[in-house]
């Protein structure tokens, strides 16, 4: 009998077709193997539309080598592409078109900004939302930095920090102290701007329709770091949606952001938790919440999109135990997990996924058989 075929869906990083998570494959592959999964890689330029066919990517855990084979296109697509400025990503937006009557086991979310809009209409939902806008004019960011002295301009398409700025009001000189990374991810060099120059600094950015702009959580440690929490919410091999870690960040020194991949560090979240609250109830309870809020996010953003199987919830949780959703990421990296130490939850990131898919693949199974 042969076994249920699963498809992991890139994209090369460069035209040297460099893959971006090449570790990450290697070990689903081997865990796809133990399941009775049979797991390959490829991208949409692997794919040979005349022919029906793959020229797939795959993965030998014996010899540690990765070689090349013309397969059928698989019973399941497991889409991990992200947002690239490159035609390789011209070119996914054809292949999601074109073969969309195909079974993906995650489908593209939307852009940061329809998906505040979409949980906003939810009343359970909006106490956990920061006041978010999305850009029309300078008049926005100014009513909003009257109203709560900091916020966040973000891209609505933006990841891994790029292009953030971080605005705050100097009281009591009415000036704005402006940090924030560029779109390369680069720290900016922080900078005072008076009113009158804030706007023309920030035409620059050409943030019209393209930026939110965010109310600001206050999130510095005694340190002077910034620190949020990275929750990865995924699809079980039952179908259902569950949490699967939660791991605190801290940014690195100078960052408005807290990401990995811009300096930032991982943290055990009960530690950080702890230097950040002192009430031990209000601790419990900001964990138990945070859990119950990333699977509601989840399967809710599902029921609106379509067939997801993992999120990623960056959440910040203030001082009294609020718990605030900054940011959904469909595409979620699982190295927060390995650099805190907890290889369980690593494990789990990885074999979730697959377990899932054969999941899927039975349930269809056995409804075509009824």
């Amino acid at each position: 009998m042969s076994q249920p075929v699963l498809g992991i869906l890139t994209l090369y990083l460069n035209n040297r077709k460099r893959l971006e998570e090449a570790p990450v494959y290697e070990r689903m592959i081997a865990e796809g193997r133990e399941l009775g999964l049979d797991v390959f890689v490829f991208t949409p330029s692997d794919v040979n539309a005349s022919q029906g066919l793959i020229h797939a990517l795959q993965y030998n855990p014996s010899t540690h080598r990765w070689t090349r084979r013309w397969r059928p296109f698989p019973d399941m697509i497991y889409d991990r592409c992200r947002i690239q400025k490159s035609e390789r990503f011209n070119q996914l937006i054809r292949f999601r078109s074109r073969y969309r009557h195909l079974l993906f086991l995650n489908r593209p979310l939307r852009n940061k900004w329809t998906v505040h809009q979409t949980l906003s209409q939810q009343k359970r939902f909006r106490p956990h939302l920061p006041e978010t806008l999305l850009v029309q004019n300078m008049g926005d960011i100014t009513r909003m930095l009257g109203k709560h002295g900091t916020v966040f301009l973000k891209p609505i398409n933006g990841t891994g920090g790029r292009g953030i700025l971080r605005i705050s009001k100097t009281a009591p000189s009415g000036s704005y102290e402006v940090r924030g990374r560029d779109t390369h991810r680069n720290i900016i060099t922080p900078r005072r701007i008076t009113s009158a120059t804030l706007g023309p600094y920030l035409s620059n950015w050409a943030i019209k329709r393209k930026y939110l702009v965010q109310e600001g959580i206050p999130l510095e440690l005694p340190c002077g770091r910034v620190h949020d929490y990275r929750m990865l919410v995924q699809k079980n091999g039952n179908g259902e949606w569950a949490q699967t870690g939660c791991v605190g960040r801290v940014g690195a020194t100078n960052s408005v952001t807290s990401n990995l991949h811009g300096g930032g560090k991982a943290a055990e979240m009960n530690k950080l938790l702890e230097d950040w609250i002192p009430d031990a109830e209000k601790r419990e309870r900001a964990r138990i919440d945070s859990a119950k809020l990333g699977v509601a996010v989840a399967s809710y953003l599902e029921e609106q999109y379509g067939a997801l199987c993992e999120l990623a919830l960056d959440l910040a949780i203030d001082k009294t135990g609020r718990i605030l959703l900054l940011e959904v990421n469909p595409k979620p990296a699982r190295e927060v997990f390995s650099q805190v130490g907890d290889q369980e939850a690593y494990r789990a990131s990885l074999i979730r996924p697959l377990e899932y898919a054969l999941w899927v693949y039975n349930q269809r199974k056995h409804s075509k058989n009824a």
